[in-house]
C-alpha cells in the first residue's frame, strides 16, 4: 500500500443482489482518492467466476472490463484487489482442485491485483480439519499470487450464532488454529460481534486481535443493505461515534456499501473523517457536511429531514402515503443520481437477492 492511511481504508463490493454497473465502479477510483481512501476490492457476490464457477475464467468481454477497471484505479492512486471465493472447494480437498486453484490465481494475477483476497465467508463450515485445510489453501495463493496483501475471510467471521445456524457448527479451536498456523503476512477479515455490527468496541478488537494472533481487518457491513430485512431500508447516516476510536486496533478497514451505489457515497465519505478526527468527530454534524458536498444544500436538507422515513422505518413500514409523498419531493431533483436510486428502490427496483443467508 502506498498512500497515507494507517490502518489502510477502503470499500469491498462484496454485496448480494443488484450490482453496480461498470460505470459505477470506474466512478468510484475518483470518489475513493477525494475521500481518503487507499483501497477497491472487486467481490461482488453476483460475479459467478469469483464464486460457483470459481474455476473458470471471465469471459473476454468480462475480463477487459476488469482491466480497464484496473487501470482507472491505478491512475487515482487507489489499490486494487479481487476477492476470489472457491466455493467448498475444501470438500473436495483433491490434487486437481488444488491445481485449478493455482491456475485461477495465475489468471488473476493477470490484472495485477494490489489486494488478493480468498474468502471462505458464505459456505459450509462443519468440516473436520476445516481450519487447517483453509490454512493450507491461503498459504498456497500466497506463494502464488503477485498481491502485495493478501486477506483470509475465514467462515467464521464473528461471534454472532446466525454463522453456526446458517453453515454448521464451527470445528473446535478453529480460531485458535488460524492464530497458531496462518502466516501472519497474511490480514484476516472480521465484521465484529456480529455480521452487521453498529458499532466496535476495543475490547471487542483487543480479544479479537489475541484470539486471531493479529489484528483483525474489519470488514464492516455498514452501509451494505443486502439482507431480507435491511433491502427494506437505505443506511445513509454517518458512521457512528465507535469509528473514530478504534485506529490503533485494526490492520485495515473495508465497507461494505449498498446495493445503491450514489447513495452509499454518503455514509461511506464519513469514516476517514472518523478515522482522522477522533473526539472530535460528530456523525450528525459530518452527515449534512457530507450530503451537502456531494447533493447541493437543497437536497442534503431533503434527505435530513427524510432519515427516518428512509432508513429507520422503510420500505416495508411507510405507509402509501408517504412513499407518494417521497416519490414527489425526490422526482423534484430531475436527472439527479442519488433522487434516481431514491425513486427506484421506492419503486421496488431493489429486490431481495435469498442468496443472502445471514
Amino acid at each position: 500500500m502506498n498512500r497515507k492511511s494507517n490502518p489502510v481504508l477502503g470499500i469491498i463490493e462484496g454485496f448480494f443482489g443488484r450490482e453496480w454497473s461498470w460505470q459505477d465502479r470506474g466512478s468510484y477510483a475518483e470518489f475513493l482518492a477525494l475521500n481518503g481512501f487507499d483501497f477497491y476490492i472487486y467481490a461482488p457476490k453476483s460475479d459467478v467466476f469469483l464464486r460457483k464457477q470459481w474455476q473458470q475464467d471471465w469471459p473476454l468481454d468480462k475480463k477487459e472490463n476488469l482491466i480497464q477497471l484496473r487501470a482507472t484505479y491505478t491512475a487515482a492512486n487507489i489499490e486494487f484487489g479481487i476477492g476470489l471465493s472457491p466455493h467448498e472447494i475444501y470438500i473436495d480437498n483433491t490434487h486437481d482442485s488444488r491445481a485449478r486453484l493455482i491456475e485461477r490465481v495465475k489468471q488473476i494475477n493477470a490484472l495485477s491485483p494490489e489486494i488478493l483476497c480468498l474468502l471462505f465467508d458464505d459456505m459450509r463450515g462443519d468440516i473436520p480439519n476445516l481450519a487447517n485445510l483453509q490454512i493450507d489453501y491461503m498459504h498456497l495463493v500466497a506463494d502464488i499470487s503477485t498481491a502485495k496483501r493478501i486477506i483470509f475471510c475465514p467462515t467464521y467471521y464473528s461471534f454472532d450464532p446466525v454463522l453456526e445456524k446458517v453453515f454448521g457448527k464451527m470445528p473446535k479451536n478453529y480460531w485458535q488454529h488460524l492464530a497458531k498456523n496462518l502466516d501472519k503476512k497474511i490480514d484476516i477479515f472480521w465484521t465484529g460481534e456480529k455480521v452487521c455490527s453498529t458499532e466496535y468496541s476495543i475490547h471487542h478488537l483487543t480479544h479479537v486481535e489475541e484470539l486471531l494472533g493479529r489484528k483483525p481487518f474489519l470488514w464492516d457491513n455498514y452501509p451494505v443493505n443486502d439482507s431480507a430485512a435491511k433491502s427494506n431500508i437505505l443506511q445513509l447516516r454517518a458512521m457512528n461515534q465507535s469509528h473514530s476510536q478504534i485506529q490503533n486496533h485494526v490492520s485495515g478497514h473495508a465497507l461494505n456499501p449498498m446495493n445503491q451505489s450514489w447513495l452509499s457515497q454518503i455514509p461511506l465519505a464519513s469514516l476517514p473523517r472518523a478515522y482522522r478526527e477522533k473526539d472530535n468527530y460528530d456523525s450528525e454534524k459530518v452527515f449534512v457536511d457530507i450530503a451537502t458536498t456531494l447533493c447541493g444544500e437543497k437536497l442534503a436538507q431533503v434527505l435530513l429531514q427524510d432519515l427516518s422515513l428512509l432508513q429507520d422505518k422503510g420500505l416495508a413500514k411507510i405507509s402509501a402515503e408517504e412513499k407518494a409523498e417521497l416519490l414527489q419531493r425526490y422526482s423534484a431533483f430531475p436527472a439527479n443520481p442519488f433522487c434516481a436510486e431514491i425513486i427506484d428502490w421506492l419503486n421496488g427496483v431493489y429486490v431481495f437477492d435469498p442468496a443472502c443467508l445471514t
